[in-house]
């Protein structure tokens, strides 16, 4: 067969169901054997960038792999962004590229520049094809790599003439393999280091939002009552309404929250990712005790170096943790600074539940309003500014995987491909992607994806009308910010350019049956909320007055 029916049926043998992006003349043969596909869908998106995103949400919220596709040159240049988000937040993607003739790669030559090169530093790994005999071996590898912990983006290139080519090669079989588990011994250790301690405290990371990870995670907590903190992108690994859960950590400022990581004698981390939050940050004499749970072994850092590491599957890990405790004494943890952590948390998350005010509306209230709009399975995307601050703070979960936060690249832009990608993973499901009015403006082109796709989803904007998140660190560390600001459209007439219903918030009494409304209309939505951002200033003093509670 030909070189492009080849590949795309082994992308078909590899599960693959959605393919996003925009293609060019040098994937003219890809995209004609593509169209022949029964199981693969490819989405046209509007820029490269967005089709990278688009497959990160969907790699995110099923572990499974999606891909972005892009032309040479200029296309390949435009996927980069999304595809560094990708590999660096730990979601499993497969980037796709054209490329001009092989004839031609060794010159100056129009459009020609080395797409693997370029790719090198943001991919698990990045192959040119130039046999097509190889290309059921490609396919295998790149999709195993990019699956595999930490998962990431891998990308594959094919050149025009490869594309072309006859061949004889037939797809492999996908054969999945277990990861591996710790030796007993170390669980041994493990378990009798956490009994010795008085104050032990678990904090939760981007690997704990596998769903076996998770339910075990939450079996411990129930079991000992040690209190668990999760990082941005891991926001739901236990139930925030548990009585174990002490929110999500993460600013780069003292939160209440650390007041119970000072007090911990031992620090247990789960699938902690430290391209989150620097251990300096939690650990900054680096004198904590440490146990290191994760898929593979720690990165090495002055600031975190665990006395255990116990390495290999988090959900199996667990288990066997959990089975060892269960037949142990019962321990007598001293508990009482991580309950006053947690009631202490709650007060601020709750302070502005029933209050009203004409706009700009606070962002405590809106994430609120937000979190009584949407049910436990509902799926928040984050984009990136300040908002991200304010949702991982006081936006909390009852599950792994419905609050998507871009933290370990992030890159602004997000969270409308995010969301759209989101909705073909759940279209059951209410989606809400929420962003600053800079980050929604850096992909609004794929209003129009949305409105072809007819995705039911809900995109809230927070104007402030400036580079918020910059302008609150700069305030922060020089008393006062360079230029930020910048003018908006008119926002209800871009939403009817585009055929997407909209609302404009001019009070926080509208906002839950403005919500309601957006959720149960079809088709997408836009909902504008001027933001109180001098809640930002407000909430760097008080933390740099807090106190931790004994």
């Amino acid at each position: 067969m030909k070189a492009s029916d080849l590949f795309v049926k082994c992308l078909e043998n590899e599960g693959i169901e959605y393919i996003f992006g925009v293609p060019g003349e040098e994937n003219a043969d890809f995209m004609i054997s593509l169209e022949k596909s029964n199981s693969i869908r490819f989405i046209l998106t509007r820029h490269e960038q967005a089709a990278a995103f688009m497959a990160e949400a969907y790699g995110r919220l099923t572990g499974h792999t999606a891909g972005c596709l892009a032309t040479l040159g200029p296309g390949a240049t435009n996927l980069i962004t999304g595809v560094a988000d990708s590999n660096m937040d730990r979601s499993p993607i497969l980037v796709l590229t054209g490329q001009g003739s092989t004839e031609r790669l060794h010159k100056e030559s129009h459009q020609i520049m080395d797409v693997i090169k370029m790719f090198e530093p943001v991919t698990k790994w990045a192959h040119s094809i130039v046999n097509p005999d190889t290309i059921p071996e490609v396919v295998r590898k790149a999709v195993r790599l990019a699956r595999s912990e930490k998962p990431g983006a891998t990308l594959l290139e094919l050149p025009e003439d490869i594309a072309e080519l006859n061949t004889t090669a037939a797809p492999l079989e996908p054969r999945r393999f277990r990861r591996s588990i710790p030796e007993p011994q170390i669980i041994e250790q493990t378990v009798q280091r956490i009994l010795q301690a008085k104050r032990p405290i678990i904090l939760a990371g981007n690997g704990c939002v596998r769903k076996r990870a998770s339910e075990q995670l939450t079996q411990l907590g129930e079991s000992t009552g040690i209190g668990v903190i999760n990082t941005f992108m891991a926001k739901g690994c236990v139930d925030y309404q548990s009585s174990y859960s002490l929110f999500t950590i993460g600013l780069g400022t003292k939160d209440i929250v650390t007041c119970a990581i000072d007090a911990a004698d031992l620090i247990i981390t789960l699938g902690f990712d430290m391209v989150e939050y620097h251990p300096k940050l939690w650990n900054p004499n680096s004198d904590k005790s440490i146990i290191h749970i994760d898929f593979i072994p720690a990165e090495i850092d002055q600031y975190y170096q665990p006395e255990l590491e116990v390495v290999g599957d988090i959900a199996h890990s667990l288990k066997l943790i959990n089975d060892n405790l269960a037949q142990a004494p019962t321990p007598s943890f001293e508990l009482g600074q991580q309950k006053a952590t947690r009631e202490q948390m709650w007060t601020e998350l709750s302070q502005y539940s029933d209050s009203a005010n004409p706009a700009p509306i606070k962002p405590q209230k809106a994430l609120w309003d937000i979190r009584q709009a949407m049910g436990p399975d509902d799926i928040l995307l984050s984009d990136v500014g300040a908002h991200k601050m304010w949702i991982a703070r006081h936006y909390q979960c009852h599950k792994p995987n419905t609050c998507l936060i871009p933290n370990g690249f992030c890159s602004m832009g997000f969270a409308l491909p995010g969301a759209i990608g989101a909705s073909l993973v759940h279209p059951d499901r209410n989606i809400l992607a929420l962003a600053g009015d800079a980050g929604f403006m850096m992909n609004i082109q794929e209003m129009e994806t949305a409105k072809r796709l007819n995705s039911n989803i809900v995109a809230m904007v927070w104007e402030d009308k400036a580079y918020g998140l910059i302008a609150w660190k700069q305030w922060a560390q020089f008393g006062h910010h360079t230029q930020l600001d910048f003018g908006n459209p008119d926002w209800l007439k871009l939403a009817e350019s585009f055929g997407w219903s909209a609302w404009l918030v001019s009070h926080s009494d509208e906002l839950p049956e403005i919500l309601n409304k957006a959720f149960t209309t079809e088709g997408p939505s836009l909902i504008i909320v001027p933001i109180d951002y001098s809640e930002n200033r407000k909430l760097t003093e008080r933390l740099g007055e807090m106190q931790c509670p004994i």
